[in-house]
C-alpha cells in the first residue's frame, strides 16, 4: 500500500508534480558560449598571470633579447682575440725563427773573422824584409802533430817584387824523426808536388807516420827547373 502510494507521487498522477516548460536551444547555447568565453578568460588570465610572476613578461624577453645579442658581441670579440692572439704567436715565432738565423749568421761572420784575422797574420808575413831577394822563396813553414800517426803542415811561398813573373816549380817535403832510437826518414806521398804562383802561394797537407814516431823535423825545398831556389825547415 504505501509503495503505490510512492509510486504515484513520482509519476503525472501525483497531486503536487508540477510541469515547466524547456529553454529554448538557442538560449542554451549562448549561455554555454558565456560559460566556456568566461572559462577561457579566465584560463587566459591565468596564464598571463603565471608568465609575469615566473619573469616571462615582455620586459623580460626584451632583457632576454638584449642579453642574446650581448653574448653575439662577446663571442665576436672573443674571436677577434683569438685571431689578434694567433697572429701575434705567428709574429713571436717568426721572430724567434729570425733570431735564430741571425745568430747562426753571427757566429758564421765570426768563425770568418778569426779566419780572416788568421790569414792576415799569415800575410804579413809577405812583407819583404829589408835587403831580402825577390826570387821566389819559402817564407813560412808551420807543422804539427794532430794525431800520433798524423802530421799536419803549411807553407807560403811569395815574390817579394813589384809586377813579378809567373814562377813555375815543385816543392819536395822530408820527414825525419825516430822510431825505436833509430832515426827515421820519410818522404810523405805526393811529393814532390808542382806549385805556380805570381805573388804568393799558400799550401798544406796531412801525411802519415808510422806509430810511435818521435818527429824531429820536416824540411821542404822549393825548386824550379831542377835548382833548389829555397830550403826551410820546422823543428818540432
Amino acid at each position: 500500500m504505501r509503495f503505490r502510494l510512492w509510486r504515484r507521487r513520482l509519476t503525472v498522477s501525483a497531486p503536487r508534480m508540477s510541469v515547466r516548460s524547456a529553454l529554448p536551444w538557442p538560449i542554451r547555447s549562448l549561455v554555454v558560449a558565456l560559460v566556456l568565453g568566461f572559462s577561457a578568460a579566465v584560463g587566459l588570465w591565468a596564464f598571463e598571470q603565471g608568465k609575469q610572476l615566473a619573469g616571462f613578461d615582455d620586459e623580460a624577453k626584451e632583457e632576454l633579447i638584449a642579453l642574446r645579442q650581448e653574448a653575439i658581441k662577446l663571442r665576436a670579440n672573443l674571436e677577434s682575440s683569438q685571431s689578434v692572439i694567433n697572429t701575434s704567436q705567428s709574429q713571436i715565432i717568426a721572430e724567434q725563427t729570425s733570431q735564430r738565423e741571425l745568430a747562426l749568421q753571427l757566429k758564421r761572420l765570426e768563425l770568418e773573422n778569426q779566419s780572416l784575422r788568421s790569414d792576415l797574420n799569415f800575410f804579413e808575413q809577405l812583407i819583404p824584409t829589408t835587403g831580402g831577394t825577390s826570387a821566389a822563396r819559402i817564407r813560412s813553414l808551420q807543422a804539427e802533430m794532430v794525431s800520433l800517426t798524423q802530421v799536419s803542415w803549411q807553407l807560403l811561398i811569395i815574390q817579394a817584387a813589384k809586377n813579378p813573373k809567373a814562377f813555375e816549380g815543385s816543392i819536395e817535403l822530408v820527414f825525419t824523426g825516430s822510431l825505436d832510437g833509430r832515426p827515421l826518414s820519410i818522404k810523405p806521398v805526393g811529393s814532390p808536388r808542382e806549385v805556380n804562383l805570381v805573388q804568393y802561394l799558400r799550401v798544406g797537407g796531412l801525411f802519415d807516420i808510422p806509430a810511435d814516431v818521435k818527429p824531429k823535423t820536416l824540411t821542404v825545398k822549393l825548386s824550379q827547373n831542377g835548382a833548389v831556389k829555397s830550403v826551410q825547415t820546422f823543428n818540432f
